[in-house]
């Protein structure tokens, strides 16, 4: 006879010490501080910055300690305008979110769910993910082959890097609105699909096409795929020489043998949702981050992040260390684009991403990057392009594009900014943030 054990016990601590959310707009003169102080367990730091990421939130410090039962977070966050928080919807749901009610699920209805997953769906949907080789126009003839099967793509999410493409997108029937679920058309579905990624040139890996029922987070989830097919590694040699990045990450690992940690310090530019792709990658490769200070130098971004691996050990090798490194930069340029985005806005209609695309493609633009929403009837969709060698679109183009998409949907054209032409200081010599979690492990860990 085993002895009884209550299952609710194990949420005991959890009862009596529920996670306190401050929101504190007085104490900075242009930023708001949200303090976050909670029993410890494991992937609370990327479920915090997962909520601030979704809300598109910039952070421009953070300081972050969770070594023992206790974690505590101070963010400083301000919107998408650089302003403090002023909308009591956005606060209210961060308390809600990561407060006392967090352990609630929100109920179907509810629109701050569709939030919490990156995006908003409309009815029921199938969720498929892809990824594989990359090439021009490859998104197009993947949403003409969805209509041709007679899906209406109502969410999609394309990341490229290093010559390779990832892809989770939601679709319904064209007919019913509802979930795809008869097993032989799914089958098919991914027939095709599978031909489409595999029918040009050998592939170097093998081509994936699956369909997803799980609750993983989009972004997350696109990290997951990435980093499965080893985008990291660069078997071609190709890597520098493609690369159009003023700026490339700069990362180091040192360890910090009498506290026990692998000192993790990052250097690049400053974007939205940097923190969440770098807790993201640690979080899925099996680290825990204990402490870490994050900030901001002009265009740049200074991380400094002790961990170790979840069964306690720290990166001892040379091999190990690299490793985390290729992927730590894989997980940081993934999210990057330099040229134009062209965001799209108007009445949703089946076929109306294999029309548009389609006439990317005939323009010669290939897409680096996607984002694809649909609320109510309306799609707002956005596209990051670069022309089919690579390099940044000329204005014509653009203004061709414009007159000739522009009698369909809203376009609005946006250059996205390019990284200043500055060489990257050696790592010997960063300015270091001003808080350091160096001097407070000193004072209070033995």
């Amino acid at each position: 006879m085993w002895p009884y054990f209550d299952p609710e016990y194990e949420n005991l601590n959890q009862r009596i010490n529920p996670p306190r959310v401050c929101i504190d707009d007085n104490s900075c003169p242009d930023c708001t501080l949200v303090k976050v102080d909670s029993m410890n367990k494991p992937g609370i730091l990327l479920d915090v910055v997962q909520v601030l990421s979704d809300l598109d939130l910039t952070i421009s410090k953070a300081y972050i300690t969770s070594d023992g039962r206790w974690f505590m977070d101070v963010f400083h966050v301000t919107d998408q305008q650089g302003r403090k928080l002023k909308d009591r919807k956005t606060i209210e749901y961060i308390e809600k979110a990561l407060g006392p009610e967090s352990n609630i699920l929100p109920t179907k209805g509810d629109a701050w769910l569709d939030k919490m997953v990156g995006m908003h769906l409309v009815g029921d949907h199938t969720a498929i993910e892809l990824i594989g080789s990359d090439r021009p126009g490859l998104l197009s003839e993947i949403f003409a082959v969805l209509q041709n099967l007679r899906c209406n793509v109502i969410a999609a999410e394309m990341w490229t890097h290093n010559t390779r493409v990832a892809c989770v997108v939601y679709v319904n029937d064209s007919a019913t609105s509802g979930a795809v679920n008869d097993s032989n058309r799914l089958s098919m579905i991914e027939q095709r699909l599978r031909y489409l990624l595999r029918g040009h040139g050998n592939d170097r890996k093998e081509v994936c096409t699956s369909f997803s029922i799980g609750s993983t987070h989009v972004d997350r989830r696109l990290h997951q795929l990435m980093f499965a097919d080893r985008d990291y590694e660069d078997d071609s040699g190709e890597r520098e020489k493609n690369t159009t990045l003023s700026f490339k990450p700069v990362i180091t690992i040192e360890p910090c043998e009498d506290k026990g940690y692998s000192v993790v310090n990052v250097k690049c530019m400053d974007r939205p949702k940097l923190l969440f792709d770098i807790v993201c990658t640690l979080t899925d490769m099996q680290f825990a981050v204990f402490h870490a200070s994050v900030s901001s130098d002009g265009p740049y971004a200074l991380q400094e992040l002790y961990i170790r691996q979840v069964n306690g050990c720290t990166l001892d090798s040379k091999a190990e260390m690299e490793r985390v490194v290729k992927c730590l930069e894989a997980a940081i340029l993934r999210r990057v684009s330099e040229g134009f985005s062209l965001e799209l806005c108007g009445r949703d209609r089946v076929g109306l991403l294999s029309d548009i695309t389609r006439v990317l493609r005939e323009y010669g633009l290939s897409v680096t990057r996607a984002g694809v929403t649909t609320v109510g009837e309306q799609a707002m969709n956005v596209f990051y392009v670069s022309d089919a060698s690579g390099n940044t679109v000329d204005m014509k183009t653009i203004e061709n594009l414009r007159r000739e998409i522009g009698h369909t949907v809203m376009l609005n054209v946006r250059r996205v900014p390019s990284s200043p032409k500055v060489q990257a200081p050696e790592p010997s010599g960063w300015a270091k943030s001003n808080f350091s979690f160096g001097t407070l492990l000193e004072k209070f860990l033995p």
